[in-house]
Order: C-alpha cells, then sequence, then structure tokens
C-alpha cells in the first residue's frame, strides 16, 4: 500500500513532495476521490464538510490542483452496485479521506467493503488527514472523545479504541496546536497513552506527515515529530 498520513494536510512543500512522489507525477495529472464522512457525527458536521469542498479548512488537500476530483459517499456505499464504486477508486490515483471522528469513518469504511478493498489497490494513493490517517492505525487515539457522539444502540461504538490496523504503528496528531480543541495533544499525554498500546506510537505536529510506500515507513516534517516505543512510552526519536 501507498500511503500518506498527514495531521493537516499538505500543509508544506516538503509533505507535497511526498505526495508526487508516491503518485509518481505530478498533482496536476492524479485524478482524486474525496471521503467526507467523518465530520458527519459532529453538530454542524455537513456545514464543516461544505467548508472544506469550497478550500476554506486551513489543511491544505483537495484544493492542490487535481486533474479531476470526485466524491465518495461511503454511508451510501451498501445501496448502491458494487462493481460501479470499486471501478471508480480504482481508476483513481488518489483517496483523499478528510478528518472528524475516527470511530465512525472506521465503521462505515468497514460496513461498505471500502476497508476490504483498500489493500488490493497497489496504485491508489491513500491520503488521511486527522481522522482518516488514525483509521489506518491499529488503536483509536480518540475513542473516549468518539463515543460520546456515537447513537444509542452501540452499534457505531462497539470497537471504538481499535482502528483499521492496515499499518503497524499508531499516531496522534495536531500535538502542539493551540486551538482549544487540541489542548490534550500534549506530547505527555502522548506519551502515556502509548504506554499502553503494543505498537510504535507517533506524535505528529501539523507540519509533519508519515509516508508509508510498501514496507517503508518515513516521516516527512518541516516541525516537530516523536516517536515512542510500544507498550512502554519509551522516548525512540525526536528530531
Amino acid at each position: 500500500m501507498k500511503l500518506l498520513l498527514t495531521s493537516a494536510g499538505i500543509a508544506n512543500p516538503s509533505i507535497r513532495a511526498a505526495l508526487e512522489e508516491l503518485l509518481a507525477k505530478p498533482i496536476s495529472q492524479s485524478r482524486a476521490l474525496f471521503v467526507a464522512a467523518g465530520m458527519y457525527p459532529f453538530p454542524g458536521g455537513g456545514t464543516r464538510v461544505l467548508e472544506v469542498l469550497r478550500g476554506k479548512s486551513g489543511s491544505p488537500l483537495i484544493d492542490l490542483g487535481w486533474e479531476s476530483l470526485g466524491l465518495l459517499e461511503i454511508t451510501a456505499l451498501t445501496s448502491i452496485r458494487r462493481e460501479h464504486w470499486v471501478d471508480d477508486v480504482a481508476a483513481s490515483d488518489a483517496l483523499l479521506v478528510w478528518g472528524g471522528n475516527v470511530m465512525y469513518l472506521k465503521y462505515w469504511m468497514e460496513r461498505s467493503g471500502l476497508a476490504d478493498l483498500l489493500p488490493t489497490l497497489e496504485h491508489v494513493v491513500y491520503v488521511g488527514v486527522s481522522a482518516g490517517s488514525i483509521v489506518m492505525t491499529p488503536f483509536n487515539c480518540d475513542a473516549e472523545s468518539n463515543v460520546a457522539f456515537a447513537p444509542d444502540d452501540g452499534e457505531v461504538a462497539k470497537d471504538a479504541r481499535h482502528g483499521l490496523g492496515l499499518v503497524d504503528f499508531t499516531m496522534w496528531v495536531h500535538v502542539g496546536n493551540p486551538n482549544p480543541i487540541f489542548e490534550d495533544h500534549t506530547l505527555a499525554n502522548v506519551q502515556r497513552w502509548a504506554s499502553g498500546v503494543t505498537v510504535p506510537t507517533y506524535a505528529l505536529d501539523d507540519a509533519s506527515a508519515i509516508k508509508v510506500d510498501g514496507h517503508e515507513v518515513e516521516v516527512v516534517s518541516e516541525g516537530q515529530w516523536t516517536l515512542f516505543s510500544p507498550a512502554s512510552g519509551g522516548h525512540l526519536e525526536h528530531p
């Protein structure tokens, strides 16, 4: 698989260069599909999605000059012919997955069949932002807050602690972001949480991303990032 797991989108030239390396061609010659579903559980989620589509999110992703851009509505996929949407995804160069609620995004990626399809898409680059990045990992660092937005029937929240596990590390994003909604995204909190999981944990600021190309994993950053060892919280690296 080819993945670019970002905290805040294609935030700087280094992350953009990493994206084009994975695409093996310019963004202007690449076709993309956009997944916005992670925002739906939040109050005003539809308005937030519209802001993204209008390029007013503050996290560059869909407004990069793609050759073509389409919407993949994963909450609708179970009600349409599978071959129609699968063919669209397979014909794309990039799948752009926005942030929001990791738990909800995972639920619909699994229920729609997209989660099972992703590992077979050798030539499609998966580009995640925030929750769209975390969902690819084995553990959901936002599980506690995500559950607060789940319906009372419990179906969506039944496995909130876990992500899809398509990579062998996990991550926190927006570390050090001064916005009050990210006030708990501190290195101390990441280290505390990392001590309770069984895979390495990356702590990324908004100028950082993780590039995955097959078995090769590389941090791309013009900011700060830290890697904690699994199940100990031990500090491994902090450029």
